[in-house]
């Protein structure tokens, strides 16, 4: 059995991974290590881009910049969080707001420092990232379609960086990143649905908000359809491997949830969707990691010469 203060240490370690959103936070390194081996630098050995202490750098700066990013949006949002998550509400609240501050100033401290030892671009780069996540946090995401942008915009920049880093900027990673855009911006919109009581009590004018819940439903079923566009080039001029099953899997999908939003009424069945949706976008983490490794993406087809 552990001590009370073992227990409430514990909790309390829940609490701060709970604030940071850590699983969400796991995914992003996932994604950021696969698609840098596959996608980004997908003409090197798997072993030297792994090994890469640059990447390292920068993904340990993502991650921190992040889960402080989390922390000061858990800030703005504990009013409405109350209204749509008490639960999660009353776990983040056994850290108090004082010890929270003091890990987002260190977090973000930490973060432009790490990436300082990659280069001062890069310090810049995340320093520019961290007040954009705050100005969000603090502004932006009350208003309107504006606000649904810029936090798909926010999930994509890491990515961006990693891209950067890299030097490659084929045709068909641009392709994976509208696909990508596309699918948290559908996100970013069933979450309004899922938080609609929350934020119509906190004056967030969100498009469910301000436009209608019909409205909103009519916009994500365009984003599904328009997602499907960027899917269909990839497949059909780009050697994916198995990943083209993904995004056979996604678009069929796509019509499912379509389905589903129109007829979803209540926050448990937008949650359920949200979770739908989360498990779509994991499983297209994964499934990079099926791309023909005898295929390197730049804007054209390199076939591999084996020795006779």
């Amino acid at each position: 059995m552990l001590s009370r203060n073992n227990q409430l240490l514990l909790l309390k370690t829940f609490s701060i991974f709970s604030v940071v959103r850590g699983y969400n936070i796991t995914v992003v390194v996932v994604a950021q290590y696969l698609a840098s081996i596959f996608i980004f630098a997908d003409d090197k050995r798997a072993l030297d881009v792994v090994l890469d202490w640059r990447l390292f750098l920068l993904v340990i700066s993502t991650s921190l910049a992040i889960a402080s990013g989390y922390i000061i949006n858990n800030f703005y949002d504990s009013e409405k969080d109350l209204i749509n998550r008490p639960n999660k509400s009353i776990l983040d609240r056994l850290v108090s707001r004082t010890t929270q501050f003091r890990i987002y100033f260190f977090l973000n401290f930490l973060s432009v420092a790490l990436a300082w030892i990659v280069s001062w671009r890069a310090a810049v780069f995340f320093s520019i990232y961290i007040f954009a996540l705050w100005f969000y946090s603090h502004k932006l995401k009350k208003y309107p379609i504006i606000g649904n942008v810029i936090a798909t915009i926010l999930v994509m920049i890491p990515f961006f960086g990693i891209l950067i880093h890299f030097q490659n900027y084929s045709p068909a990673i641009f392709l994976h990143g509208a696909y990508l855009f596309l699918l948290l911006f559908i996100r970013e919109l069933i979450k309004d649905l899922e938080n609609l009581a929350g934020d119509l009590a906190n004056n967030y004018q969100t498009i469910a908000v301000k436009y209608g819940m019909n409205t909103s439903k009519i916009i994500l079923t365009s984003l599904i359809v328009l997602s499907w566009i960027p899917a269909y080039i990839l497949v059909k001029d780009y050697h994916l491997g198995y990943m083209s099953y993904y995004f056979y899997l996604s678009c069929a999908s796509g019509l499912v949830l379509a389905g589903w939003v129109w007829l979803a009424s209540s926050t448990k069945s937008y949650r359920n969707i949200h979770n739908f949706l989360k498990l779509i976008i994991v499983l297209g983490v994964l499934s990079i990691a099926l791309i023909d490794p005898k295929v390197v993406i730049h804007g054209k087809e390199l076939i591999q010469q084996l020795p006779d």
